[in-house]
C-alpha cells in the first residue's frame, strides 16, 4: 500500500479579476491550500458542491446573476463549517450571512491569511 498524501485544505477562489484571482490563489497556494480558481459565483456553486471547500474566499461584484453576498448565502446553506471571506473595493451592499467575514480591497496577505486560519 502507498502512503497517503496529508489531507490538504480546499479553497475556491471567486474573482473576475484575473490578476487579483491568480494573486489570492498564490497566497493560499504557499499555505498549502488546494485552490479552485472561479470567475463567477455560478462556477463556484458548482465547485462548492463537488470539492467541498474548507474556506471560500469571493469577491462581491461578480459577472452572473450571483454576486458574492449571495454566493456567502449559497456557500453557509451548503456547509455551515465552510469559512466565508468576502473581499470588495466599496461597501458592503447588504448583511453577510454570520461568521463570514469582510475585508475591503486591497487585501493584504497577512490579514487573509490571519482570517484563512481561524
Amino acid at each position: 500500500m502507498g502512503q497517503s498524501k496529508p489531507h490538504r485544505p480546499t479553497a475556491i477562489v471567486v474573482e473576475d479579476d484575473d490578476i487579483q484571482r491568480e494573486m489570492l490563489a498564490l497566497v493560499l497556494k504557499e499555505r498549502n491550500f488546494e485552490v479552485l480558481q472561479c470567475e463567477d459565483a455560478e462556477t463556484a456553486a458548482l465547485a462548492l458542491k463537488a470539492k467541498h471547500p474548507s474556506l471560500i474566499i469571493t469577491d462581491i461584484n461578480l459577472v452572473g446573476k450571483m454576486d458574492g453576498v449571495d454566493l456567502a448565502y449559497y456557500a453557509q446553506q451548503q456547509d455551515a463549517d465552510v469559512r466565508i471571506i468576502v473581499i470588495s473595493g466599496r461597501p458592503l451592499p447588504r448583511p453577510l450571512p454570520p461568521g463570514a467575514k469582510f475585508l475591503t480591497k486591497p487585501v493584504y496577505p497577512t490579514a487573509l491569511l490571519a482570517e484563512a486560519a481561524r
